[in-house]
């Protein structure tokens, strides 16, 4: 693939257990690029995303994420193109018995980080990025849902990604909140982090407009809001 092409989905068709989800999908992402995947619930919107770190298969059709052929990845290049993927999810995900800084601090330790001193400055970093920094200390039950998914964003960009997944990030937000947090993927995307975000909510692809795809009746459709 091209230096700064990502994805590259050619006449792909998704199942699930035995019943099509999609076909015929073309997709491509470029580096620092915004899209969302929009669609009602239940249309194959977390599906789609699923394919791209690979918790589903492709069934058919040509599928590229940074240069691994899904249709060929081996089980222990999974690991590897997951690094370069930040995954944020709609339900948080975070663990309740430790603070931000110890959560943030045991997925550096799963994915290699051993000098101490580098952990606790990229936790830094990365916490001042999503505006977090004075929140290390706290337990997740202690913040709220915006604060929560400002920390899954955080623990996303651990690994300096190029890609952010961000699936439904919004579904558990208030209106308010929920603009504050695409904003932060916007402002994100702007450092060179390429973003797919789904949402169902249009209002958010209104106000902080980027490109547009729609999940309907099967296909991946343009889209235009």
């Amino acid at each position: 693939m091209e230096d700064d092409l990502l994805i590259k989905y050619k006449d792909v068709e998704i199942c699930r257990d035995e019943n099509v989800i999609f076909r015929g999908v073309d997709l491509e992402l470029r580096k620092s690029e915004f899209l969302y995947i929009i669609g009602k619930v239940g249309s194959g919107k977390s599906t789609l995303l699923k394919t791209i770190y690979c918790e589903m298969p492709v069934n058919k059709g040509s599928a590229f994420v940074f240069n691994y052929d899904l249709n060929r990845i081996k089980n222990r290049e999974i690991p590897k193109l997951r690094r370069q993927l930040g995954i944020v999810f709609q339900d948080f995900q975070l663990l309740t018995d430790r603070s931000v800084m110890k959560n943030l601090e045991f997925v550096l330790k799963a994915t290699g980080w051993k000098e101490k001193n580098a952990i606790r400055s990229r936790i830094e970093a990365v916490l001042m990025q999503v505006g977090m920094l004075n929140k290390s200390y706290k337990l997740p039950h202690e913040l709220s849902g915006g604060e929560q998914q400002r920390i899954v964003i955080a623990r996303a960009l651990l690994n300096s990604p190029k890609l952010i997944l961000a699936d439904e990030p919004t579904g558990n937000l208030d209106p308010e909140t929920s603009s504050q947090i695409v904003r932060l993927l916007h402002d994100i995307r702007e450092t060179g982090t390429s973003v797919i975000m789904s949402t169902h909510n249009y209002n958010l692809v209104q106000s902080f407009p980027a490109a547009v795809r729609q999940c309907r009746d099967g296909r991946l459709e343009d889209c235009v809001i």
